[in-house]
């Protein structure tokens, strides 16, 4: 949803792209990082800086959008509470917002107090720093800890933190050549979604499985 509400707000701009480079490109940066790098890529294609100009009707018709059609992926809260590991959301949305869609989809009360977004540090995805302060939040070794990511930016982050990371393409935004830009960035296997997800999330908690 946020992906087709974003190009179709880039495109009002004359702002085009291909949505497979889309994806690779912008997937999984915070709100500030994306604006800086639309506003370079406007002011290199189009000569002006766009942020400003889209800013607030692109955070209105976002917001409209989620508390509209938002929903639960498939499995998701299965798989979530199925697994008796310590968790946490690790997420380049602002805190507002992602409290929000968890609360909207029914995960908040899964992860809470362990919700992170962006604004819980200085630098955002492919910086490993939110990853590093969910992992102190939790009291785990960065290297014991399993991240599920959708976007190159967040394989980047993850592995760039010292943590094994899955390619996950259950999202809406998945396309076909999405799996190998997530392996190609690090993650060391691909699930399809949470209903794949969960029994390997479960098998975790058996320490021989680890």
């Amino acid at each position: 949803m946020a992906l087709e509400v974003e190009l179709a707000i880039l495109a009002e701009q004359g702002l085009t792209f291909e949505r497979e480079d889309y994806v690779t490109r912008f997937m999984g940066l915070s709100t500030s990082a994306f604006h800086g790098e639309i506003d370079r890529e406007a002011q290199s294609r189009i000569g002006r800086p766009i942020s400003e100009t889209i800013r607030a009707e692109l955070a209105t018709r976002l917001r409209q959008t989620m508390i509209a059609r938002l929903t639960e992926v498939p499995g998701a809260g299965k798989a979530v509470a199925g697994t008796g590991l310590l968790k946490a959301v690790a997420s380049s949305s602002t805190r507002e917002g992602l409290e929000r869609k968890l609360r909207q989809v029914g995960l908040w009360d899964h992860f809470e107090p362990h919700v992170y977004s962006a604004d819980h540090v200085a630098q955002a995805k492919p910086a490993p720093d939110l990853f590093l302060h969910a992992a102190r939040a939790l009291g785990v070794d960065p290297g014991q800890c399993l991240v599920l990511e959708d976007s190159v930016n967040g394989v980047i982050a993850a592995r760039r933190a010292g943590m094994r990371v899955w390619g996950f393409l259950g999202g809406g935004h998945a396309h076909d050549r999405l799996g190998a830009r997530l392996t190609g960035a690090g993650a060391e296997r691909l699930v399809q979604g949470w209903l794949e997800a969960a029994p390997l999330l479960a098998a975790l908690n058996d320490p021989q499985t680890r």
